[in-house]
């Protein structure tokens, strides 16, 4: 066999293996999943961001969303917020922000957000201002055309947030396939984001009803219980048959994970003389529970290692995964490396096919309602 018969035989494996690979993605449901805690969100902003740009670049479509290429999106705090931004259909069945405009807004209106004000007999407990946070929310999650405050069911994709709920003492997870079965679960998107975003210590417990008046929640921060949702997801996923009915395991799924980058410094979470102050046990609590998440899941993928990729750090560091038997590992890529090698899957598999919007016809409460 001569040089070019050999070459020829090279390439026509290698086309085959990509042809095969690609559609191999193309049965796959996309998940997208951004962690809260930072209210910077300066980590998995950078990487929404640079995940869009690969997106529009390797489509040649300026126009072409996140939410084009996504099956379901989930986030708690700061995450959530950005879930939704992405998500919300602002009237044509298109996303109300881009990736870039969402993490501009979130950045310019951050000090506003966030608004420290003194409470107390003496004025010296430090809160964040509730009512500051709720007028830019209310501000983003709008429908510009009519001024109408959107739901979870006005959303592109599915929209997954956690919080927990004080009045039931256990987690709860706001869905979009729950809102469409029933108004019962249908709430307004920046309730939602608030909810997800009461942190004890600088928010009250924040109360909203559903948008029929009949579900009332009592919500602290979803981060407390699920900082990292992507299992939560996932789980949402698995269990959903009517959106995902082709969906019979972690293979037939494609996960992205989008960290905020470890609160508590491992080098500073306990002092000299050994002793945890609150932000330093909050901090260890929260990373604990996002690593925890990573290692089921890395260990759920460790057959098809490719298949869920977890972004924790800037885009220029080098990737970290996390091993099946434990431990992690430091890889020769770095994460911007990763976010392309998996846009490219995302865009061989092509668009996805899941409606943009539920239909506006109510069902029936579904026996599962929040428990998918």
């Amino acid at each position: 066999m001569d040089l070019t018969q050999v070459t020829l035989e090279i390439f026509s494996k290698l086309e085959h293996k990509w042809l095969y690979d690609c559609s191999e993605s193309a049965k796959k449901t996309r998940v997208l999943s951004i962690d809260g805690g930072d209210t910077n969100a300066i980590v998995s902003g950078e990487a929404l961001v640079y995940l869009e740009d690969q997106i529009r670049r390797k489509t040649n479509d300026p126009g072409a969303m996140i939410a084009d290429f996504f099956d379901v999106v989930t986030g708690t705090g700061i995450g959530a917020i950005l879930a939704a931004m992405i998500t919300a259909d602002g009237g044509s069945g298109r996303p109300l922000f881009s990736a870039a405009d969402a993490v501009g807004f979130l950045a310019r209106r951050r000090s506003e957000m966030f608004k420290i004000r003194n409470s107390g007999i003496l004025r010296r407990r430090k809160r964040i201002c509730g009512k500051s946070m709720d007028r830019v929310l209310q501000e983003a999650l709008v429908r510009k055309s009519d001024g109408k405050l959107l739901t979870l069911r006005d959303t592109c994709k599915p929209l997954l947030v956690p919080c927990f709920d004080l009045n039931s003492s256990a987690p709860f997870v706001f869905s979009r396939a729950d809102a469409t079965d029933s108004p019962n679960f249908d709430f307004e998107l920046w309730k939602v984001c608030r909810a997800t975003s009461a942190t004890p210590g600088h928010f009250k417990p924040f109360p909203l009803t559903s948008a029929d008046g009949k579900t009332s929640c009592l919500a602290v921060d979803g981060g407390l219980v699920m900082n990292n949702p992507t299992a939560a997801a996932v789980t949402h996923v698995l269990h959903n048959k009517r959106d995902f009915p082709n969906v019979s395991g972690v293979e037939d799924l494609l996960v992205l994970s989008l960290g905020n980058g470890q609160l508590c410094n491992p080098e500073t979470r306990v002092s000299k003389s050994s002793h945890c102050d609150t932000s330093r046990v909050v901090g260890i609590v929260l990373d604990g529970v996002s690593e925890t998440v990573d290692q089921m899941l890395g260990n759920a993928f460790c057959w098809n290692r490719s298949d869920y990729v977890r972004i924790q750090g800037r885009m220029g560091e080098r990737g970290v995964e996390s091993l099946p038997l434990g431990g992690k590992r430091l890889l020769g890529e770095t994460n911007r490396e990763r976010v392309e090698s998996f846009v490219q899957r995302l865009v061989a598999s092509g668009k996805t096919s899941l409606p943009t919007s539920p239909c506006k016809q109510v069902t029936a409460v579904s026996p599962l309602a929040n428990g998918r």
